[in-house]
């Protein structure tokens, strides 16, 4: 009778509680921090030095919110504030200039349990996007707001807003008088994260400060949900760098998610097919970092580096830069 009653609970249990041994789920978490034609040679050693220690503080801080039973959203954003509020990379603080000389950021969320999404772009004013699209995603009806509308929005949130100046570095200045000379950057620095919590629940995140010299109010694939961000929880997580018009026409996360779905393909094929086949056939340029229901963490570039880090729960994790 005992064991008879035992097996009903559990039914129950599966019926409410899909993963009942959620706690004994894998999790892992994945990051990026842009791609391009960059050599070691491109990085001083106190540079390399700077971005590796901001990288693994990332890392060190979405493993503690999914280790102690956070969810993969909150590893997320968390993790990509972290990225924003660093000089180093482009997005938040980091941000590349515009053409007229200002910043303008875009940033996306996307929760792969519920397929919510949220995004906002061109924004100039909020000092954490990321938080923005997450507030779009959970606290309006909307998915995709720009501008002014996103800035008035994040306002409305309690969301902190700072005076443009915030995002001037001299760094990021520099960066834009060289490309008006025609300069070619090589460095890009969009930055992302992917996370499956011990739920089993998936999460997609990108933030960046777009192109330099960037004109017309141009928007590329970051903020793009099933381009630059995906996520579902039948299939994987993708967060996505690069030449963002490219991986728009292409909707490059979402065909990961779909090449998982309905052709059966592993994540590592997945990733590899939409950027050294399909991406690299059109001339695209990029990579992207993946993590599948399973746990599974993948990375697939077609440029020469692509600044990347992971941690999971059986222990392993690394940065890495180059090939």
């Amino acid at each position: 009778m005992r064991i008879k009653i035992n097996s009903i609970i559990g039914f129950f249990l599966l019926l409410i509680f899909p993963s009942v041994n959620s706690f004994a789920q894998k999790w892992a978490l994945a990051i990026h921090s842009g791609a391009g034609n960059f050599t070691p040679k491109d990085l001083t050693p106190e540079l390399e030095k700077q971005i590796r220690k901001k990288m693994e503080e990332a890392l060190q801080k979405g493993k503690s919110i999914l280790t102690n039973g956070g969810s993969s959203l909150d590893a997320v954003e968390e993790v990509i504030k972290i990225l924003e509020d660093s000089p180093l990379f482009n997005a938040g603080k980091g941000a590349v200039f515009t053409h007229e000389g200002r910043n303008e950021l875009d940033a996306s969320v996307m929760d792969g349990k519920t397929l919510n999404a949220g995004a906002v772009a061109g924004v100039h004013d909020v000092k954490n996007p990321i938080c923005a699209a997450r507030a779009v995603m959970e606290k309006s009806e909307h998915v995709f707001l720009t501008g002014k509308g996103a800035s008035a929005f994040a306002k409305e949130q309690n969301l902190e807003i700072v005076d443009s100046s915030y995002f001037y570095t001299k760094d990021r200045w520099d960066q834009l008088q060289k490309t008006l000379e025609k300069i070619k950057e090589k460095k890009k620095g969009t930055v992302g994260c992917v996370a499956l919590d011990k739920f089993g629940n998936l999460a997609a995140g990108t933030s960046t400060g777009g192109m330099t010299n960037k004109k017309y109010g141009r928007i590329g694939d970051s903020p793009v949900i099933g381009a630059g961000t995906y996520a579902n929880n039948k299939t994987c997580a993708v967060s996505c760098t690069g030449h963002g018009e490219y991986f728009i026409r292409n909707v490059i996360a979402y065909d990961v998610s779909a090449l998982i779905e309905y052709s059966g393909k592993t994540l590592q094929a997945a990733a590899d097919f939409v950027i050294q086949d399909k991406l690299t056939k059109l001339g695209g340029t990029g990579g992207l970092i993946a993590v599948d229901n399973k746990g599974n963490i993948s990375f697939s570039f077609n440029t020469t580096g692509m600044f990347r880090g992971f941690f999971s729960s059986d222990g392993s994790t690394k940065v890495e830069f180059f090939k």
